[in-house]
Parts: structure tokens; sequence; C-alpha cells
């Protein structure tokens, strides 16, 4: 069915309030007579009109939803000191983890409110930096983000990726460090790939897509991505003589990337399918790494999809990886490129009781950084595994980048916590020696704030980690605010993670909590295995179980509980709301995937049924339908207020999840008293969260701390 735009318009110029009420008033969405079968049975999706993001209709219900839903945000009191706050909070530097090449430094730094953090170089450490790449020059609004970058091996050339509007798709240029200019070269199509230079400093590897219609209004592109290959681009060059160097064209779906490793003599290529964590493993003898052979073969290792293989470098021929085979939480082997038989596999590190999170190799060592209760540990290791001991860490909290060389014992890593921002530590691997290196200056005292962590148990008798912050001294009962937070899929860790969001609602009197739930990979692949498919049920008994164990211990309410989560954390709560609509007053679901019978049909949506499954099966349909929050949506039911929010051309997320699930859930809960509200906020030039300018996160944060407050009944000074 084919909504006219001048029937939308008259539905959604119908008196709609958000003034509070018992019952809410909201724009009526035409209701289309599309109908799937699946399996035998007929599903409805009256919605489906949505999903065409740049039809006059669907731009007219956006403009609608956001015209009702700014016009009550910019009404609520609280919004204004939490905008206040926020912008006072987040004004503080903050500082990259530095990584050496060619003799040189380089660091990303944003001095406070600047929208996109700045690349910089030094000389030498203690040098004065000079700006390389600033991304704020390249669009007025701050836009443009820096998706990354790659500096050769002699320093003198940088590789960057830039993104539009938060859209995944990078294009990469070329800038000379010595005098900062853009040389020619111009790569595009690029998505879930970055450039790796060869050692001759003379091109890079990378890996595209085949070009594809764009929208004309963002110059993004919503298509399937299908066949992803890797070519070779020789400096100066145009892209289309770049070489290609492999490619699967029997699988269009699968993705190939490649690395180089750091004495330049191997690419290691790597094939993966969707988000699931096994891959296959190749390489190319690159020969003289002054003049590498580009076009040698590609050898195969592992052509089995058993396990997971991470090269994190090697020492002449000999492999290091990191895999999961017969390690559900990890270990370290070798493997010879001379002699790369499986019966030659030599374990270094073996599996421990932690699960190891990430390995470099610095000064010839291995620094292992593994997880234990989802906190971060480092260690290190010689090259033939024997331990040497650990590196002292400031406490409960996340090692987040390490960056160092396997020719030199200077390594950098950073630490954060729930109450404290980034800070940068210089180590170095052979004295096992380290000091503070960069330590942010904020306008808090984080000694004020402290964090512990708890184990609840789960529906299913499961024993789950969760962390608790807040203001030191807060009294907390059942009239506590508190912002439970979860994620729960992919294999992601949450682990502690400083946000100036959070701080400001432990500031306003909040408790934050954030549960470990399974679906992540806390505790190895077994954990990360127990909430996928037709497990999924379990992240949900999880997420409640947390909340009910906030309850029990008088941390809060659900009068005064907000459920928060993104993307598939937005999935999560949209689930949950569903399932428990008495769970929590307020509920944060952000870019979350909603309708699971048809995510594998947009953009790269096909990845995830890997961790979901996919309705193109009878038993999976039969668990996603069970859960899916645009299937399961309840009319008659007194829900809590709920702010989606989504950006206008996500393409990670197709927004239509958004939209349709907003849809749904104001008309079941149009006629039902004291229910919600349901609203949606939408950004335009945005996309899934990458690279939003800190303008628009502020306006954001502010938007649904306001939100919050106002239902909860949580008053804030009219100024800070």
């Amino acid at each position: 069915m084919r909504i006219t735009l001048i029937a939308l318009l008259a539905l959604a110029s119908s008196s709609a309030s958000f003034a509070d009420s018992p019952t809410w008033q909201y724009p009526a969405a035409a209701r289309g007579n599309v109908v799937d079968d699946y399996h035998g049975t007929k599903v409805a999706d009256p919605y489906r009109w949505l999903e065409d993001l740049d039809s006059p209709e669907t731009r007219a219900w956006v403009e609608t939803e956001n015209k009702l839903t700014f016009g009550f945000l910019e009404k609520l009191p609280q919004r204004a000191y939490f905008r206040e706050r926020l912008t006072t909070l987040w004004n503080y530097p903050r500082i990259g983890v530095p990584f050496k090449e060619g003799g040189r430094y380089f660091f990303s730094k944003n001095s406070g409110l600047q929208n996109q953090a700045v690349f910089y170089v030094q000389e030498k450490l203690g040098a004065e930096p000079r700006v390389l790449i600033d991304p704020n020059t390249l669009a007025k609004d701050g836009t443009v983000a820096l998706a990354g970058t790659q500096v050769s091996k002699d320093g003198k050339w940088v590789a960057y990726s830039t993104a539009a509007a938060g859209s995944d798709w990078n294009e990469i240029r070329v800038r000379a460090v010595d005098d900062g200019k853009d040389a020619s070269d111009v790569i595009a199509w690029v998505k879930f790939s970055g450039p790796s230079w060869t050692k001759d400093n003379g091109g890079f590897f990378y890996s595209r897509y085949p070009a594809a219609t764009t929208d004309e209004g963002t110059g993004k592109t919503f298509s399937s991505l299908e066949h992803q290959r890797m070519y070779y681009h020789k400096l100066g060059t145009p892209q289309s003589a770049d070489r290609l160097i492999y490619e699967r064209a029997d699988e269009p779906q699968w993705f190939v990337n490649g690395g180089v490793t750091e004495d330049g003599k191997y690419l290691i290529v790597t094939t993966s399918r969707g988000s699931a964590p096994e891959n296959l493993l190749s390489y190319v003898d690159l020969g003289n790494p002054e003049a590498p052979t580009i076009d040698a073969k590609v050898v195969p290792i592992v052509t089995e999809w058993d396990a997971e293989y991470a090269v994190v470098g090697n020492r002449g021929s000999v492999l290091f990886v990191v895999t999961n085979l017969d390690a559900p939480r990890r270990r370290i082997i070798a493997i010879d490129t001379q002699a790369p038989a499986r019966a030659n596999w030599k374990t270094l590190v073996p599996e421990g009781e932690d699960t190891i999170d990430s390995v470099a190799i610095i000064g010839g060592r291995f620094v292992v950084k593994t997880m234990h209760d989802a906190s971060s540990r480092l260690a290190i290791y010689s090259l033939e595994g024997k331990a040497q001991g650990h590196v002292a860490l400031p406490g409960i909290g996340t090692v987040g980048a390490i960056s160092g060389r396997e020719d030199e014992t200077e390594f950098f890593y950073n630490f954060v916590s729930f109450t404290t921002p980034a800070t940068n530590f210089r180590h170095d691997v052979a004295t096992n020696r380290g000091e503070i290196y960069q330590a942010p200056q904020v306008a808090f005292n984080p000694a004020d704030y402290e964090t512990k962590q708890v184990f609840y148990t789960s529906k299913d008798g499961t024993r789950v980690p969760m962390f608790i912050s807040h203001k030191k001294g807060l009294k907390i009962d059942a009239n506590t605010p508190a912002l439970l937070y979860g994620y729960g899929g992919f294999d992601v860790s949450l682990t502690p993670a400083f946000s100036v969001v959070n701080l400001v609602w432990m500031e306003a009197g909040g408790v934050y909590a954030m549960p470990n739930l399974r679906g992540g990979g806390e505790y190895g692949k077994a954990w990360h295995e127990s909430g996928t498919k037709e497990r999924k049920q379990n992240v949900f008994d999880d997420f409640i179980a947390a909340a009910e164990w906030l309850f029990a211990n008088k941390y809060t309410s659900p009068a005064k509980l907000v459920l928060s989560g993104g993307s598939n954390g937005g999935l999560l709560v949209g689930a949950t709301v569903n399932q428990r609509p008495d769970l929590c007053r307020v509920a944060w679901p952000a870019v979350g995937v909603m309708d699971m019978l048809r995510f594998h049909k947009f953009t790269i949506g096909y990845a995830w049924v890997n961790d979901y499954g996919s309705s193109d099966d009878a038993a999976g349909f039969k668990y996603l339908s069970a859960y899916s929050p645009l299937h399961t949506a309840k009319a008659g039911v007194k829900y809590p207020a709920v702010l989606v929010t989504t950006a206008d051309h996500d393409d990670r997320v197709h927004p239509a999840h958004s939209f349709k699930y907003t849809a749904e859930l104001q008309a079941k809960v149009a006629n039902t008293a004291d229910s919600g509200p349901i609203m949606i906020r939408i950004e335009t030039k945005a996309g899934h969260g990458a690279g939003k300018p800190t303008s628009k996160m502020i306006e954001e944060a502010a938007d649904k701390l306001g939100f919050a407050a106002h239902f909860l009944g949580l008053n804030v000074p009219a100024k800070p």
C-alpha cells in the first residue's frame, strides 16, 4: 500500500500533544497492508513504507515526530542544567595514546569542545607538537570525522580515512608529514577496512567494495554490501590502477582484509563470515621487504571455520597467533610458514583462568592484556612463553590502546575507570617500570566517587557480574535514581569506561550500573555463545535479573530506573521493555535492531546472522519472532516513558528499525492511560555513532538526561 503524502500530512496534523496527561496523543502513522509469509505463518508489516528513507512520506513522518519530540524536550527545565554541566565537564583535553613510526611520534588530541579530535606529529617526546590533520576544517558543522590513520614505515606519509555524517563509508587520502600537503591519491568505496603500508613506503593494501548507487541527499549508500576485495595501491597512482590481490567471488558476503607484518615480510590475509569470530588465515610472502613482490601467491594456512586466528607478529618465518582453538579463553601459538601443518603448531602461552583480550609484541616480548571479571590485567611474556611479570595497574578499570614497536622496549597504554578519564602511561617492557605520561585535567574530583563489583544470579542460576558506581556518601534507597546500561552480544566485552554523561548522572544523585551480560566476550567463547541465536533470551533474563538485584538490595525501584543500551543494546532495551514494561520508568533504546525478521535484508545486517540466526530458517523465525521488539509490542499495557534515538541515515543499523518500532509502539499504547510517552529523537547528518561531533553528543545527552529527570522526578538546580 502506497501512502500519499497528502494523507500522511493530514494524519500528522491532528492535534498531537506531549503535555502531561493520562493519555498521550501521537501523530497517526498510516498503516500499510504488507503481509509476509514465514514458513506458513502470516506476519503483517504495516510500516514497511518507513523503510524507504527518502520517500516524501517517510520524510514527513520524520519531520512530524521530531517536531513533537523536540517541542517537548525544549520545555523541560532540567535540560538546560544538563546541557550546561555537560559542556563544562566535557571541556577537558583528551589525548590519544602516542605511537612511533619512522622516529616520529603521532597522537590525536581534542582540546575539549572541538567537534573532532585533531591528529598531531612531534619529532621526539617533549618537542612541540604540530597539527597534521584537523578534520574540523573539513566541514563547518563538524560532521566529517577522521576514521583512521596509518603512517608509512619511514614516518613520511600518513594514509588517513575520513567518514562523512557518521557513515561507515570511508575515503582514504595520503598526506605528506613534512609539509602537511595531500598527494593526489584518493581511495573510495572503503568500508570495514583500513590501509596497511609496505615497508618500502611505496604503497598500501586495503579492501573495498564495488561502487554503488548513492543517496542523492547524503552521498551514502544503503545497497547490500557484497564482493569485498583486497587491493594494493601504489602511491601517486589513480585508484583505477590498483592491483587486485585477493577476492572470494564464490562467496560475495565474506569479508577479506589484510595487514603487513612489522618487518614487512608477510601480508597476512584474513577471511571472515559476518560477525562470527571464526576466520580463515592465509599469507603472502612479500620477499624482500624493501622491494616487495606484490603479486606473490596467497598461501592458505587455516582452511576450516573452526576457531578465530589473529596474527600479532612474527619472528622470521614463524607467525605468532592468538586463537581460541581448543582454548575458549584463548592462547598464543606459533605457526611456522615453512612447516604449517597443524601437527607442528606450538603453544607458547597456554589458556589461563582469564580471557586474553589482546596481545602486542613490544621489545621482543609479548604484552598480554587479559580480562579478570571484566577488568583489565596486563602481563609480560618472553617470545618463548615464559612469564616475566605483571604491569601494576591503578585498580579496577580498563587498559585501552597499547602502542609499541617490536624492536624497542618503550610502549604506551592508557587506563580508564568509571570515575577517571583515560590516563596515558609510558612503560619499559625490559625493566617493567613505568610512569604516568599524560594525566587528564578535569573539573571534578574523581575521589568523590566509588565503584564496586557485585555478582548476582540470573534466572537459570548463572552467576553474572555487575559494576555499580555513584557518589561517596550517597543515600541509597528505593527513591534513588539508577541507570542500568547493557549490551550482551557479538563477543563484545563491557569493561569500565569513563563517560561525561554518566558522571553528570552520578553528580546529580544517580547510581550507574553495568552488568556483563551473556553474549559478550568477558568469559570467552562459551559466555558469548550462551547469549546467541536460540539462547538470546538468556541476555534479556540477565538484564532483568540485574534490575531485580538492584531493587532487592535497595539501590532503586522500578519507578526510579532507566534502562539504556545502543545498537544490539537497543534491541536489549526494546525486548526487555516489551517483556517487562513494569521494570522501569524510563527507557533509552538507541539505534536498536528492532525488526528481527528483516534485519538481515539491510546493508551489513546479513553479517549478524551468526549471532542472531535468521527468519529464513523455520527454527530461527520461531525464536526471533518471540522477542523481536517490533513484533512483541503489547496493546493495553502501561509502558514506561520511552525515548528512541537514531539517525536519519545510519548505514550500520538501518533507521527503519527505530522508525517502525516507534510507530508500532505508539499505535499500541495510544489509548492506554498513564502509558508512555513513546518518543523518537531522529538526528540528521549522523550515523550509528562513530565520529559524531562533540556538539551533537552534548545536545543528545542533555535531551536524554532531561527526559529521564522529568519522568523520575529528579530535581536539579536551575543552573549548575
